[in-house]
């Protein structure tokens, strides 16, 4: 990404990736699968003439470190992958920060909210409505059109092999069916995800991510059922896609914050690579 350094911080025994640039105030971007930081890269320029931007890989994903997943997929529980990231931002001396998530980065978002209230200035989801909200309502059309949440899920090594059979095929038919903008991925942005899900340990990781999203994630969901977010929260989806198909995402959202504003925009499910320039205005104007 253009004026961004990469920089390797090692937290908790691990090594989180992250690009960053700016002297604003600060401001964590995560991801989602099957992307990387690199997902910012129309946005993030144009955030860093504001705010100190930290564009993260989580781990098991980009060049962050790709831990066992252990007893129950814990280790990629969203708790476990929050906790990465305001180890992160402590590293670099912020103990508060605004915090915008896509997809995977949206739910890892949603939990460090909950457990590090103290750490979440404003916090934004984009294209996700909550992980227990969704399984709780799933129908075909859901398990259909999603169902990589059902696929990725299935006990290991039924999913790392298939995938590994041909990575660049299921890359390219996930990205495709998740778009509706055509040429949105760009080839040299395509080349880096693919460059990265080349890895074994990636798409074991990844299946991990999504294996405690079914599991150890909505037990903690559970425990927190009555607990409310209490940073002021945007949603932003893509009116062409399934979320906002299936959902009412804003009122999914005041189930889980008490301040909760949003809108849909003119795309599918890669927003900040669809319409990076009404993102980037919704952003600025609620951060």
């Amino acid at each position: 990404m253009a004026g961004f350094r990469l920089v390797d911080v090692a937290v908790g025994g691990l090594t989180l990736r992250a690009a960053i640039a700016g002297d604003g105030p600060p401001l964590l971007l995560l991801h989602g699968h099957p992307q990387t930081h690199v997902t910012w890269r129309k946005i993030a320029p144009a955030l860093a003439r504001r705010f100190t931007v930290v564009a993260a890989d989580l781990r098991g994903y980009g060049d962050s470190s790709k831990p066992a997943g252990g007893p129950d997929h814990i280790a990629y529980s969203k708790r476990e992958m929050a906790k990465d990231q305001v180890a992160l931002m402590a590293r670099l001396g912020f103990d508060r920060f605004a915090l915008v998530g896509h997809d995977r980065g949206g739910r890892v978002a949603h939990r460090l909210a909950l457990d590090w209230p103290e750490a979440v200035e404003k916090l934004c989801v984009i294209d996700i409505a909550p992980t227990a909200t969704m399984y709780a309502m799933t129908d075909k059309a859901f398990a259909t059109r999603y169902f990589w949440w059902f696929f990725l899920i299935q006990p290991y090594p039924l999913p790392e092999r298939m995938i590994g059979a041909d990575p660049d095929y299921f890359l390219r038919h996930h990205l495709a069916g998740q778009t509706r903008t055509p040429g949105a991925t760009e080839p040299e942005a395509f080349a880096e995800y693919l460059r990265c899900y080349l890895d074994p340990a990636a798409r074991h990781a990844i299946c991990e991510d999504y294996r405690a999203a079914a599991g150890i994630d909505l037990v903690h969901d559970a425990a927190d059922r009555e607990t409310r977010i209490a940073a002021p929260l945007l949603a932003l989806w893509g009116a062409k896609g399934v979320v906002g198909d299936l959902y009412d995402v804003l009122e999914t959202w005041r189930e889980k914050a008490r301040d909760v504003r949003g809108h849909a925009l003119d795309c599918g499910h890669l927003v900040q690579e669809e319409r990076p320039e009404e993102t980037l205005a919704a952003l600025l104007a609620f951060l």
